[in-house]
């Protein structure tokens, strides 16, 4: 009996729109790092982990149908840079929030 997790992380990509969603959203985190990079806020870098991790959704999604495999492969790859970013906030906040 397979387990709902693996249905879940293995299944059929949604289609394009939910790539094009998880695509301009990881556009706008990344445009919002590089500005505020240009103003010289170093407190953002939590928008480069969101930019890396809606991307790598955005391209499971997009892949054909028979991708199934390896649209869990970059699914599983986003969640890890979330759970990254997670465990930077818990154990090391001043790389995420800044010095204050």
């Amino acid at each position: 009996m397979p387990s709902k997790i693996e249905d879940v992380l293995f299944s059929e990509p949604s289609g394009r729109w939910s790539a094009t969603v998880m695509f301009a959203g990881s556009l706008l985190f990344l445009s919002s790092y590089v500005y505020f990079g240009v103003l010289g806020d170093s407190s953002t870098v939590h928008e480069l982990f969101f930019a890396v991790g809606l991307a790598l959704s955005g391209i499971a999604e997009s892949l054909p149908t028979e991708r199934r495999r390896t649209a869990g492969g970059f699914r599983i790859a986003a969640m890890l840079v979330f759970v990254t970013l997670l465990g930077l906030l818990a154990f090391a906040p001043e790389f995420i929030i800044g010095t204050q």
